[in-house]
């Protein structure tokens, strides 16, 4: 208890109070009162010159704590001890013991010592968004400044620990001695750079003089005498700065250096360049963009003028090549009628092979690079009317032929059943008919990479236009049978024909372009008969339950019939005489040779179609004895065979029978597929294909001319099992790069991506403090061969064995590889092998290919968090391109 006492000054007499006069006064009733007279009116604008004095304190205070709260009236302080908790406006205080000293208007909070003599409770100050945790701290509530001891302080992605920090007002922070990391630990951290002196911004910025890297506690001489670090809690522009280092033909080089411009919160745009000693040089635009339930995509454009060599040399070498990703997709909410979308990817045909900035296995081992740009639209009327625009690009990078629609124009009207009734289901051939309509047009341009983008690649477009109306109808016939009937008729234009003629000076053929409209039309007929056949066999028996309760065989036939006429009226002929000058020929030709959607056949056809599906499934009783009803098992997946009869033929007029099949087994881990073909015909000495059976020629029934195997397994621990790779972005990109979802080409590289090492998730389970000795690993295998008998060559063509897999060694170290082995010519495929080591804060990764036309190595160690992906150490060896 507190208490204090004061002397008081003595009473004074009392006075007498006035007596009253109890005579009465009359007074006037028309006199004015007094208090009338006496009052002013107030003027309401006058304000008062003197200022109220300040209160002691601006915002209410809110305390609390756990053992007691004590106030000393003399000293005006407030002591809180033991979980204590303040609130004053925005700022808020939490530690073992706070003292408020409301004569100084300073608040002091600090920890408080357990039982053990260990110190606890430690203060946790906030104010706004920042948040700070000292030993102790010292704040002025009037001035808003505060001394701060031993803080950890949270800017961005990384922590200050500093030693003695300044408040000096909201905004701005002045610490001395302090620790810059991004490491988890922060009592012990494995790396830091020390800032002597450092203002910080909080949200914004951190300058410092003198600071250098610091890895437990030992200095290195990695360091600079001034520092800035961005501490934008949004995106904004600034310099990205360049790596360095050394290549063997280009010399030393600065990559991936420029500039950054946060253009908005939709869209971004990132300038990026290389430089070699040597003259080399590349230029980059990449951009994002996004704008939440319409879309999304990104684009990248990649210039690069490379010089091999020094000039003078035998191996000197100049060339440019180029690269256009863009990849955009909508949101189908945004606009259902409607859907734009565009996966591009073209450029130099040798870029993948010749580029120094990346690694794209991918696309180096892939022969085919191509591109679709689509636009869709939906009318819904009766019937329904679509039309689609799409601009698609194909390019071989071996021949360095490329294939382009300039757009092709789609359009159709959906099916109409004129007969159909208004109310009820459809039934019979008449009620059945229905007819539709589709048109598609194309602008056809077949050029080279010189050509690319230059006028002469329209030199010979080709444009094209097809209208097909297909007629058609179905019923059941005998309960079991379905058939389906119908007709088409088919229009093309075109604008350019040819007309052939005999040169008999330079005795050849002579071929002219004719420009112009032109049409043809053709027409077609065909009818097919099909059912389903279902077979079970049970193997339950009365009072047992077999593993195998039965298998289920499903069946579906199908015959066909068709018939194309000739349309020989669109076919003429010219005279070829020979070089003796007596012998003339008739050849025929028609003018619509070459044209976009071929040209008219001159030639009946009369033929029967017969094919077969089989579907092969088991019940088996569930390990699980709480199941009530058996597992369903796939045992063949789907198995075809077809073939057919040509009745208009003269000769071989039964076609080759084409087998294929595929299953899953081992619980869907191993999928295998198999496809052979059969000729019934038998060869001639000269092993030409001759109009006799096989088996009437001493053989047997069928011929194999073909066959292929191919089959896919993938093996994982537990832990593996987990993995989802179809989640990652760089995995993605590398399947649209023309790679495989199970890394058989192994994993592409972009150098110009900083985040191409980025941290992977881990793992929330722990099972205990020791490492698992289940060690986690996958491993997934591709098998195919392919046997080919056309010609009696009875060759097995191409037998290889793909595999990748990786291992988690430790907790820490990783191991992954990619390789084959081709069977036929006895050799390793692509290998690639990849060590990676997790060092807490820090990445650093080794990949390495052996042996092969792309030798080479590449390490990389640095920094995981993005806000100091520059701190990196890289070295790599490139490829010999001129291989």
């Amino acid at each position: 208890m507190y208490s204090s006492a004061q002397d008081t000054n003595k009473r004074s007499k009392s006075l007498a109070a006035p007596t009253q006069d109890t005579t009465l006064v009359k007074t006037d009733s028309l006199k004015v009162h007094s208090t009338e007279l006496t009052e002013k009116k107030q003027d309401s604008t006058l304000v008062d010159s003197i200022t109220p004095k300040k209160e002691l304190l601006e915002n209410i205070v809110v305390y609390k704590a756990t053992d007691y709260t004590t106030f000393n009236k003399k000293l005006q302080t407030l002591y809180l001890y033991n979980e204590a908790d303040i609130t004053y406006g925005d700022i808020n205080i939490k530690a073992g013991t706070i003292t408020i000293n409301y004569s100084k208007n300073e608040v002091y909070a600090k920890g408080i010592l357990d039982s053990l003599g260990e110190y606890t409770q430690a203060p946790v100050f906030t104010q706004g968004q920042q948040v700070v945790e000292p030993d102790s701290i010292l704040f002025n509530t009037e001035s808003k400044k505060a001394l701060i001891f031993n803080s950890i302080t949270q800017q961005g992605e990384g922590n200050v620990i500093a030693s003695i920090t300044k408040k000096e007002n909201d905004s701005v922070y002045f610490i001395k001695n302090a620790k810059y990391t991004t490491a988890e630990n922060l009592e012990d951290p494995e790396y830091y750079i020390k800032l002597r002196k450092a203002k910080v911004v909080p949200g914004k910025k951190i300058v410092t003089g003198l600071a250098n890297l610091f890895i437990y506690d030992v200095p290195t001489p990695l360091g600079v005498p001034f520092g800035f670090f961005p501490q934008s809690e949004t995106h904004t522009s600034g310099v990205l700065l360049p790596s360095f280092g050394e290549q063997n033909d280009r010399g030393y080089f600065l990559q991936n250096g420029g500039y950054y411009f946060a253009i908005s919160d939709h869209v971004d745009l990132a300038v990026l360049g290389d430089y070699y000693t040597n003259g080399s040089y590349g230029l980059r635009t990449e951009s994002s963009y996004v704008k939440r339930y319409k879309f999304r995509g990104n684009m990248s454009f990649r210039y690069e003028n490379l010089i091999n060599s020094e000039r003078g040399f035998p191996d000197y070498s100049k060339s440019t090549v180029y690269n256009i990703r863009w990849s955009h997709s909508k949101d189908g909410k945004s606009s259902p009628n409607s859907r734009f979308s565009a996966s591009v990817n073209l450029g130099s045909s040798n870029y993948y092979q010749t580029s120094t900035n990346q690694s794209n296995n991918a696309n180096r081992l892939n022969n085919t690079l191509s591109s679709s740009v689509s636009y869709s639209k939906s009318f819904q009327t009766e019937p329904e009317v679509n039309v689609s625009l799409t601009a698609t690009h194909s390019q071989n990078t071996n021949t360095q032929q490329i294939n382009m629609t300039l757009p092709t124009l789609q359009a159709s009207v959906g099916r109409v059943y004129p007969f159909a009734p208004k109310t009820g289901s459809k039934k019979g051939i008449i009620q059945n008919i229905s007819l539709q309509y589709s048109t598609r047009g194309e602008n056809r341009i077949q050029t080279t990479d010189s050509l690319f983008f230059k006028s002469e690649m329209f030199d010979d477009a080709k444009v094209g236009m097809q209208h097909s109306i297909p007629i058609s109808t179905n019923f059941k016939v005998l309960k079991h049978f379905s058939i389906s009937a119908g007709a088409s008729y088919n229009e093309v234009w075109t604008l350019k024909t040819i007309e052939k003629y005999y040169d008999a000076v330079q005795q050849e053929t002579i071929t002219e372009e004719l420009s112009g409209f032109d049409a043809f039309r053709t027409y077609s007929f065909s009818t097919s008969l099909g059912t389903t056949v279902y077979g079970t066999k049970s193997f339950e028996k009365e009072g047992k339950s077999p593993k195998i309760q039965a298998i289920r065989h499903v069946m579906r036939p199908s015959i066909s019939y068709n018939i194309n006429p000739a349309f020989d009226k669109y076919y003429d002929t010219y005279e070829v005489v020979s070089a003796d000058g007596l012998t003339t020929s008739d050849i025929e030709y028609t003018r619509f040779e070459g044209a976009v959607f071929g040209s008219p056949g001159k030639t009946f056809s009369s033929s029967m179609g017969i094919s077969l599906s089989n579907n092969l499934e088991a019940k088996v009783r569930d390990k699980d004895s709480t199941a009530t009803e058996p597992k369903k098992v796939s045992l063949l997946n789907n198995l075809n065979l077809s073939t057919s009869y040509n009745f208009a033929g003269d000769s071989l007029q039964w076609s080759p029978v084409r087998m294929s099949g595929g299953t899953q087994l081992f619980k869907n881990k191993m999928s295998v597929n198999f496809g052979a073909t059969l000729d019934p015909y038998a060869l001639d000495n000269n092993n030409r294909k001759i109009d006799k059976f096989n088996i009437n020629n001493g053989g047997s029934l069928f011929r194999m001319t073909s066959a292929n195997l191919t089959m896919s397994y993938s093996l994982a621990s537990k832990s593996g099992d987990k993995k989802d790779k179809n989640e990652d972005k760089d995995h993605l990109d590398n399947i649209m790069s023309g790679g495989r979802d199970d890394d058989m080409f192994g994993e592409s590289q972009d150098f110009s991506n900083p985040n191409r090492y980025k941290d992977k998730d881990k793992s929330e389970d722990i099972p205990s403090e020791f490492y698992n000795f289940k060690i986690p690993w996958s491993l997934r295998l591709a098998y195919a061969v392919n046997y080919n008998n056309s010609q009696r060559q009875n060759e097995i063509s191409s037998h290889s064995l793909m595999f990748s897999g990786d291992i988690e060694l430790s907790p820490k170290w990783s191991f992954s590889a990619s390789s084959g082995y081709d069977f036929k010519n006895q050799g390793f495929s692509y290998t690639q092998f990849s060590f990676e080591r997790d060092l807490l804060s820090w990445r650093m990764n080794f990949s390495w290919i052996p042996f092969g036309t792309y030798q080479s190595w590449n390490f990389f160690i640095g920094i995981k968090s993005s806000i100091l992906k520059d701190l990196k150490y890289e070295k790599r060896l490139q490829p010999d391109r001129q291989l």
